[in-house]
């Protein structure tokens, strides 16, 4: 009988706490066999990365494993002294972790972390690892590997960074890769490219994964046996046809529930008829110049080198309504809505709200209509700040308040409008889960009273659960509110649950846009079809 790349025998991880133990991982059992794909799902705080930290040896203190074994062919490694578990890193077992940010050096080139990874686990020179770097690169999909190897991080898209992050995991060839959201922030034909790899990775070298996601969609594609955890628990196990099409437990199924389907066609509310635009983008140009200094082209004789992000973009957004804006990473979505709220400036071209160019700077009463809501809610909110004085800010900032005791009231309500209690006020952004920090996030874009909000990638580091609640109280607020949404994602199902219109961007330019039940039922573009191809669907899995 062949025996398992990796063994997990009642698994039990603990944090001390002032009172008492918090059990993060609780009597977790499960095998995985050479070139099989595990998934592992289920909401935030389910201990799915937990798990995968375990393994690998990389719980931060006071966390420890208290008890339970794990085997890596048959060899105990939870007990390992530092430096053998060390040595393990890497060469063995690789991880991808969700955030790209974290896990890459921003003082060193892409081409310098990959070298130095392969070099330590592999008996390569110089020239050979660089060559192998090249090609890890190009296996995860990244353009002109040859040239961008020489790049940093901050000059890569949040989904070319992963792409990068993926290369490190599969430098030294290892035998287990534990992937944590490795898609999470990618969109659906690079989503695509992974899970090929991830596949390619299992049937050629026969590596074991574990993928711990929550896209039960990515899922359905990749893996053929999954886990489902809840509460540090496992509560139910099979084959990824039995638990999607037959699930048994209360909680499976209602995960399952929480899934936007990319053909759910239920219009989201009806757009009031108006005269004019609220947002109308013209001829918008944005290009950026990352040529090398003036003494580095005239000595070097290096050549100018300019990215052309967004090319000749125009669209209107309706007062009322949602507008979808979709396509890859490296797009110029982002950079489109950065110039809709005026952080940087078009090259060419305009933006105007209600007539007036946002480029040339707002007047304050047409400022405080724009609001902008980030993707990253770890990153958008002030960590030494208390909530209440985060979704204050903005209020203050433009003069809405008067008072102290003022601000406080409009605060609490706000924070009641996005179902958070009151109380909340007085913590710091630590102490909340993911989705309710992107609450928070929402209601300080609320709180300068804004008709216009951009919303990049908000649900994208969401579990299906906790998006769906979300997306909900998005819905609600707009019907309220009046509120006019740009709505940025890579989930195709969203913007299908969320938009009445939706533009499809590729390269910088915007190749399609109409009603969003027209593009979706009837793409005309090549780009759009390959786009709605690559978009994973659990209704496919038998």
């Amino acid at each position: 009988m062949t025996e398992p790349i990796i063994s997990v025998r009642n698994l039990v991880v603990e944090f001390p706490l002032r009172r008492g133990l918090f059990t993060a991982v609780d009597g977790v059992s499960f095998d995985i066999m050479p070139g099989e794909i595990l998934g592992v799902v289920g909401e935030s705080g389910a201990g799915k990365s937990m798990t995968g930290a375990a393994i690998i040896g990389l719980i931060e203190p006071p966390g420890r494993i208290a008890r339970g074994e794990i085997y890596l062919k048959g060899c105990r490694i939870d007990n390992l002294p530092p430096e053998e578990m060390s040595s393990l890193r890497g060469k063995r077992i690789g991880m991808v972790f969700q955030d790209p940010l974290t896990s890459l050096n921003p003082l060193y080139t892409i081409g310098q972390q990959l070298i130095e990874t392969i070099r330590r686990h592999l008996p390569l020179n110089e020239a050979q690892a660089r060559q192998r770097a090249i090609e890890l690169l190009a296996e995860a999909g990244i353009p002109n590997p040859e040239t961008r190897i020489d790049s940093y991080p901050h000059q890569f898209s949040g989904g070319m960074r992963q792409r990068v992050v993926i290369a490190l995991a599969l430098a030294a060839e290892p035998e287990l890769i534990i992937a944590d959201e490795p898609t999470s922030a990618l969109d659906v034909s690079v989503q695509a490219q992974i899970i090929k790899v991830l596949k390619k990775l299992c049937e050629s070298r026969g590596a074991a994964v574990m993928l711990v996601t929550h896209d039960m969609g990515v899922i359905a594609e990749t893996a053929s046996r999954m886990i489902v955890m809840n509460k540090g628990k496992i509560v139910e196990t099979g084959s990824v046809g039995d638990i999607i099409k037959r699930p048994k437990e209360d909680y499976t199924i209602r995960l399952i529930k929480a899934i936007p389907s990319i053909k759910d066609e239920t219009r989201r509310h009806e757009v009031p008829v108006s005269p004019k635009p609220l947002v109308e983008v013209k001829n918008l140009t944005r290009d950026f110049d990352l040529s090398p200094g003036f003494f580095d082209r005239l000595i070097k004789g290096s050549k100018r080198n300019v990215v052309h992000a967004v090319r000749d973009v125009s669209f209107d957004i309706r007062k009322g309504s949602t507008y979808g804006l979709v396509g890859e990473s490296g797009s110029g979505k982002s950079t489109c809505a950065r110039m809709l709220v005026g952080l940087i400036k078009p090259t060419s071209g305009n933006v105007l709200l209600q007539g007036e160019d946002i480029a040339r700077g707002l007047s304050q009463e047409r400022r405080q209509m724009v609001q902008m809501i980030f993707q990253d809610p770890y990153a958008s909110l002030n960590p030494r700040w208390r909530v209440g004085d985060i979704i204050a800010e903005p209020m203050r900032a433009l003069k809405l308040v008067s008072s102290r005791s003022e601000a406080e009231d409009r605060v609490a309500d706000l924070l009641q409008r996005v179902r958070l209690d009151p109380i909340s006020m007085r913590k710091y952004p630590h102490e909340f889960s993911g989705g309710q920090r992107q609450r928070i996030a929402i209601a300080r874009a609320l709180s300068s009273q804004p008709e216009f909000i951009v919303c990049d990638e908000p649900t994208s580091a969401l579990d299906v659960s906790v998006q769906a609640q979300v997306l909900d109280l998005m819905r609600d607020l707009q019907d309220e509110y009046g509120l006019t949404y740009l709505l940025i994602s890579h989930n195709l199902a969203v913007v299908r649950q969320m938009a009445d219109d939706v533009g499809v961007m590729h390269s910088g330019v915007l190749v399609e846009q109409g009603p969003v039940d027209t593009i979706f039922d009837n793409p005309q573009a090549d780009y759009t079809r390959m786009l709605l191809n690559a978009v994973p669907d659990i209704s496919k899995v038998e």
